[in-house]
């Protein structure tokens, strides 16, 4: 009873805390990039933000007294006045040019070990904890920047970093908070180009340490500290010597707007603990690893808590950006700058991943900035990109262009595969397989070899390689010089009568119809942890449940079986023409290999909001058809008559098996991603009627990229077996 009598006491006291002002006397304002910032006022009072003597902007005081105005014009002489006292001192406002002003900063020192605050160009100070492989005096030693908004910098313990990983591997590693989370100062938005200027000068700081090896850093990081990579290397630090992005996007709308229609699955959630993670520590919000900080006597922590409660709101932006914005959107899709990467870049990344989703593989072709990128796709979850065969590759990059050394493994880290593996994947006795890299004589001839290797590998039937089914082992693999594939034709099967898909057009024209009903679907196809443990997503053997679509709920078509191996690497789309009783609704394909063996596995689905069926022109292609999504192309469906509508398909690598049969499937979103769900699909409520033409004049067909190069040295794989791909009993 006293020991919960003094847990809560502490809290109170925490809360009220945090809850006062930064400080008693007079604000502090801080000139920023496009944003000027104030601290210390008092909270409520209002700021008036003022440029040479006129009125710019005006903002209330947050409860910890902190004011951030944003969108600001670069320029000096930016006062603020707050309440009745006079205008601050003159700041000046940066623009996002890349190279600071001054790299004086950059002379800061860092802890050799342990946790300390890194200051950017703006004075807000960033939280990080450095861990060094051995004693300070025994490097300097090749150094990795994991950067994201999770708990990186807890000294317990980075939120999904992979510090101790790379910590076996002989690399020292910054873990950095960024602005506005934990005990970072400042205010948090999703990769800001402020977010992005941050790592910039996180990067050329720590080059600077005296126990850097080469005076170059390299970054490393899996999902959100991969995506991170991406923007930071844009900027082109001149001290980064290489990223390695894992299990990234290619667009922040592929996965939050899939097809138009909004991710209220994984994609919401996941904004939603940002929302949570920036706001002020505190007993109900913040991370709790600074509230335990700031307990411990933490000052710098505290006092950089004052412009959490600025941070932006995530979900209403989500919400206020339903439609694509080139303004907004652009900016957050690494597509459209990862041209701009010089560095050498290894980026791998699944076609099922069940996070990120299947759209990673369409950065490949963009990266035109620099000819030592190498890209990595297979089937499997989100923590995949770190699989055996991976893992290989991923070392002997880093150890090429970070380290600068020939590739050795170190006996820890080879002792230390199995128990990874067992601990993250749940899958027992896993060992790294050769690698020629590593059985070169030097340096010279290491990275001779590593950079004759083609640029785009493919790892095929991952979860059939190993005896244990669904064990991170693909089943074969091989490689090509680009993206797309060379030699890759389009392959065609068209919707006909009676369920069928065949390789002619049908003679006649047709119709299928069926009830579009999201509620008569399941809202998720797992049921299992959505991690490791008995039955997770990321083990051999995931509690996947895959239901057919109730009978009058969908329309499905099916191939002749196939005479050859067939393999499809790309995106393809589903075109229809389709009539509805509604002016919108939104629309999911699945598409599926029927098995001879009387099984049925998931290969890939596509989204979309038939309203949002405009294509972007500039961007598509038959195989790759990218939407436009902007409202002033959104328009609903003529009542009465056939619209043509092309679903695109998110990425798949995959090996239909001779005599299996390929099945398109068209009903309401949801029940085949594993933590993607729609609760928002359109109409709103009720059923509606869906009719979908065939024939030559309403040709509705599957459009595949197949590459015939491709040899298929293994046999069908198990069922279940393949990662990220549910497998079931056949459909009729």
């Amino acid at each position: 009873m006293c020991a919960i009598g003094s847990t809560f006491i502490a809290a109170a006291t925490a809360a009220v805390l945090l809850a006062a002002p930064a400080a008693l006397g007079a604000p502090v304002v801080r000139g920023s990039v496009e944003q000027v910032h104030v601290t210390g006022a008092p909270p409520g009072a209002r700021a008036v933000l003022l440029h040479r003597g006129d009125r710019v902007a005006a903002r209330r005081a947050g409860r910890r007294g902190g004011v951030v105005f944003r969108h600001v014009r670069p320029g000096r002489g930016y006062r603020v006045r707050v309440g009745t006292r006079r205008p601050s001192r003159a700041v000046r406002v940066l623009g996002t040019r890349a190279a600071p002003p001054s790299t004086r900063r950059y002379a800061q020192r860092l802890p050799a070990g342990g946790y300390g605050y890194l200051t950017t160009r703006d004075g807000t100070k960033l939280a990080v904890n450095v861990t060094l492989p051995g004693p300070a005096d025994q490097g300097p030693y090749p150094t990795l920047v994991e950067y994201s908004g999770y708990g990186y910098a807890n000294p317990a313990g980075g939120e999904s970093s992979i510090q101790a990983v790379l910590r076996l591997l002989g690399y020292a590693v910054v873990d950095v908070n960024m602005r506005g989370t934990g005990c970072s100062g400042g205010a948090f938005d999703y990769f800001e180009p402020l977010q992005s200027l941050d790592g910039y000068d996180v990067v050329e700081t720590v080059a600077r340490q005296p126990w850097v090896l080469h005076g170059k850093v390299g970054m490393a990081g899996v999902s959100y500290g991969g995506i991170s990579q991406l923007f930071v290397a844009a900027t082109r630090p001149p001290s980064l010597a290489a990223i390695t992005p894992l299990s990234v996007i290619d667009s922040t709308q592929t996965t939050l707007y899939p097809g138009g229609i909004l991710n209220t699955g994984f994609a919401l959630s996941w904004a939603r603990d940002r929302v949570h993670d920036a706001r002020p520590a505190s007993p109900s919000g913040g991370q709790a690893w600074a509230l335990e900080r700031i307990r411990a006597g933490d000052r710098v922590c505290e006092r950089n808590q004052a412009l959490h409660d600025q941070a932006v709101d995530l979900i209403a932006k989500t919400h206020a950006n339903r439609y694509y914005r080139p303004r907004i959107a652009d900016p957050l899709a690494p597509i459209t700058f990862v041209d701009r990467i010089r560095v050498p870049t290894f980026l791998a990344c699944q076609w099922t991943d069940e996070q990120t989703g299947g759209h990673c593989p369409a950065l490949a072709s963009r990266f035109t900035g620099t000819d030592r990128a190498w890209f990595t796709f297979t089937n499997g979850v989100h923590t995949d990109s770190l699989d055996p065969a991976t893992f290989n590759r991923w070392f002997d990059f880093l150890e090429l262009y970070v380290a600068r050394r020939k590739p050795v493994l170190p006996a820890a880290a080879a002792g230390a595969a199995g128990a990874i593996y067992q601990a993250v994947l749940g899958v027992p006795d896993q060992t790294l397989p050769p690698d020629p890299i590593r059985d070169q004589p030097d340096f010279a001839s290491a990275l001779a070899a590593f950079e004759a290797q083609p640029r785009v590998r493919v790892l095929f039937d991952n979860g059939a390689g190993s005896p244990m089914a669904g064990a991170p082992v693909a089943a074969f693999e091989q490689s090509f010089p680009s993206w797309p594939i060379p030699g890759t034709q389009a392959r065609a099967w068209h919707v006909g009568p009676g369920g069928t898909l065949t390789d002619a057009p049908p003679a006649g024209d047709g119709e299928d119809r069926f009830t579009w009903n999201p509620k008569a679907r399941p809202a998720t196809s797992f049921t299992g942890n959505t991690a490791g443990g008995p039955g997770g997503l990321w083990t051999a053997t995931p509690s996947y449940r895959w239901d057919p679509n109730p009978p009058g709920t969908a329309a499905s078509w099916l191939s002749a079986p196939l005479a050859a191996d067939t393999a499809v690497i790309g995106a393809g789309a589903v075109d229809l023409w389709i009539q509805a009783s509604v002016p919108d609704v939104d629309l999911q394909v699945t598409v599926a290999e029927v098995r001879p063996d009387g099984h049925e596995t998931f290969v890939q689905n596509g989204w979309l909001r038939s309203s949002m069926r405009a294509l972007d022109p500039a961007r598509s292609t038959e195989l790759e058809p990218v939407l436009s999504l902007r409202r002033a192309t959104a328009a609903p469906l003529p009542p009465g008559r056939f619209t043509k509508v092309t679903v695109p398909l998110y990425y798949q690598g995959h090996v239909y098996r001779a005599g299996s049969r390929l099945r398109v499937i068209v009903a309401a979103p949801g029940g085949d991603q594993p933590v993607w769900e729609f609760g928002e699909t359109r109409p709103a409520s009720g059923t509606a009627d869906v009719r979908i033409a065939h024939g030559p004049g309403r040709p509705s067909r599957l459009l595949l990229p197949v590459v015939p190069s491709v040899s298929v040295p293994a046999p069908l794989p198990p069922c279940p077996g393949l990662r990220g791909q549910p497998c079931r009993p056949a459909a009729p």
